[in-house]
């Protein structure tokens, strides 16, 4: 089917960080999906993305659903939660419990969904299994369980083994790199039963194993370049996406 209008909710993995334009904006999966899906619907297709980098689940909610329902799109992504589990002392058991009547009132309206079981970042941080695994894979559960009960599209990232592969992931190893988005993006047309670029589902060759002191070097670089200011900006209760505002805040053709 032709879908006539997406819009795209969430935080910086559906902004599109860190696969970025030639002007230094950011593209990301969503922009790939949506650029695929006007070639089937036409001029007449609009794309809205209202995503921002650090948003928590609460925060997505608040600002993003009610616009998303006002726009009445056929299509809707909807990918959270991902910031919050970051977070020691949240409980994923209520995320998944806030998430399910937000699907369920956006496929009210008609719209189909697109859901995620996000890719196992943990794998790529010192530590990552041990602080975040478990809360985690609480929330990718969640996401298949709404779905599921839902009719919303599942797009099982965890179950790609391709995402183990650090060329996958940006040098903070928390968001996708462009190899990562485009697999995404292909993941999820193909899912919606559209046509995808070939070279965008290539699994790319398995990286050699790195040297234990190189990388213990990389994993502190990685520690104080991204890991420290991330802490920081916790600790003040500042996020990166302060300042920052939704790239695609209404409906609009690809072209512009």
């Amino acid at each position: 089917m032709a879908w006539r209008s997406f819009v795209a909710m969430g935080d910086s993995f559906t902004e599109g960080m860190c696969d970025e334009y030639p002007d230094g904006t950011y593209r990301g999966w969503a922009d790939l999906v949506a650029a695929r899906l006007a070639v089937d619907s036409g001029p007449d297709f609009g794309y809205a993305n209202l995503a921002i980098r650090g948003r928590l689940l609460d925060q997505v909610i608040a600002e993003q659903l009610e616009p998303t329902l006002a726009m009445r799109p056929d299509l809707v992504s909807f990918a959270a939660g991902g910031n919050d589990v970051l977070r020691p002392r949240v409980d994923p058991h209520t995320l998944v419990e806030r998430i399910d009547p937000v699907i369920a009132r956006i496929r009210a309206t008609g719209a189909d969904v697109i859901m995620f079981r996000f890719a196992d970042v943990a794998v790529h941080i010192p530590g990552g299994q041990r602080m975040i695994g478990a809360r985690a894979a609480i929330l990718n559960d969640g996401f298949e369980s709404i779905a599921r009960r839902h009719g919303a599209y599942l797009i099982d990232l965890f179950a790609d083994h391709a995402y183990l592969h650090r060329n996958m992931w940006s040098d903070d190893r928390l968001h996708l790199s462009e190899t990562g988005h485009r697999r995404v993006a292909g993941h999820v047309l193909n899912a919606l039963g559209v046509g995808v670029e070939e070279e965008w589902m290539l699994v790319p060759p398995a990286p050699q194993t790195t040297p234990w002191r190189l990388a213990l070097s990389s994993d502190l670089r990685w520690a104080r370049e991204h890991l420290a200011p991330w802490v920081g900006r916790h600790l003040l209760g500042r996020s990166s996406g302060d300042l920052v505002r939704a790239k695609r805040p209404v409906l609009a053709p690809m072209e512009e």
